[in-house]
């Protein structure tokens, strides 16, 4: 089931619902969603194999939609494998607490980049403390459940090991297969460093702040398997439309895997409600969910050579055949002669429902 015909089926309902909690870069998603593969534009593609002319409607691109981005995702997984380490790999998850999401929905912008600042310094600051080594990893910013409840948190995925340095050189050490840190005391840290820099910023605090903060550590084997979990929740949105399973009487339904069991659950919710537990996690414009830190960052290429060098890591190779559109009468490759965008239709940013139709807000 598509979310623009839902979208377009319960737009009334929704924005009498949620019109007024709405930002900007909402009705964006919601207009791109609504135009994708429709009013984006097309391309002209031509087969000289069968002489064929044919024309495809453009994506919308946003990186809400789970119709756009797939490919993305595949080609961040492709680069992530090309740094990949013979260790055992940790995924680390910070939570933020639940008195700090208000705090967080009215300032995302900002308290998301201190959530993930908070979360790998606050590894470094154990790495080097603890095991004297400075950490690589990669963080990615979730702000959903798997029953899409507002809910922001950290995951990172990091190699057991770091560069040690010593009278002015550096050495890999290999940390032990079965434990990183404990995760009160990780937690702890986490807790001082994330309220310090919210100080910083002169964000004021709510009262009834928790002392024992949330933060769990698992080994992920080699690395492979939770790069590939990341990666499926990176560029497709929220939600794949293959979990909408019906739309009756007002009311979507939609599945889920729960967590603990591993089992796939039901879940049905009004139409208005399962579009704003969709919309609220549009991310700001321009923001950077996902961050390489350390020896694993874009400009410590060198660095990184060096140790792959040293562990003799032998990696897969790059692809080069890069996904053709093929020709729907002989299979062959088409080539594009013509690109057409068209602007997007601006339905949900300068409009609100009246009580009867849309009129300008």
């Amino acid at each position: 089931m598509k979310i623009r015909s839902l979208i377009e089926k319960h737009q009334k309902a929704f924005t009498d619902h949620y019109g007024q909690r709405l930002l900007p870069g909402h009705r964006k998603a919601l207009d791109a969603m609504l135009a994708c593969r429709r009013d984006c534009g097309d391309f002209l593609t031509h087969c000289q194999h069968c002489n064929t002319m044919q024309k495809h409607p453009l994506s919308c691109g946003h990186r809400s939609c789970p119709q756009c981005q797939n490919q993305l995702g595949e080609q961040w997984l492709e680069r992530q494998s090309q740094k990949l380490l013979p260790v055992t790999y940790f995924m680390v998850t910070f939570t933020l607490p639940q008195e700090l999401r208000s705090l967080a929905w009215q300032h995302q912008a900002l308290v998301y980049d201190i959530l993930l600042k908070a979360a790998a310094e606050t590894l470094q600051t154990i790495g080097k403390n603890n095991h004297g080594i400075q950490l690589g990893m990669t963080a990615i910013l979730h702000t959903h459940t798997r029953t899409k409840d507002y809910h922001p948190h950290v995951h990172i995925v990091l190699p057991g090991g770091g560069l040690m340095r010593k009278n002015g050189r550096a050495y890999w050490k290999t940390l032990s297969e079965d434990y990183l840190v404990n995760e009160f005391a990780m937690a702890r840290v986490f807790r001082g460093i994330f309220l310090r820099k919210l100080f910083e910023q002169s964000l004021e605090l709510p009262n009834g702040l928790p002392k024992q903060w949330v933060a769990h550590v698992r080994n992920v084997g080699k690395g492979e398997k939770a790069l590939a979990y990341l990666s499926y929740y990176l560029y497709r949105g929220v939600i794949s439309e293959n979990d909408i399973l019906a739309d009756q009487d007002g009311s979507v339904t939609f599945q889920y895997k729960e967590s603990k069991t591993n089992t796939l659950k039901t879940e049905k919710l009004s139409a208005p409600t399962f579009l704003w537990k969709l919309i609220q996690h549009v991310l700001p414009r321009g923001f950077r969910r996902v961050r390489d830190i350390g020896f694993l960052h874009g400009n410590a290429k060198k660095i990184l050579k060096r140790i792959q060098f040293v562990l003799k890591v032998t990696l897969p190779p790059k692809s080069k055949n890069k996904k053709k559109m093929k020709c729907k009468s002989c299979f062959s490759t088409l080539t594009v002669l013509l690109v057409e965008p068209k602007r997007t239709p601006m339905r949900f940013r300068f409009y609100t429902v009246s009580d009867e139709t849309l009129t300008p807000g």
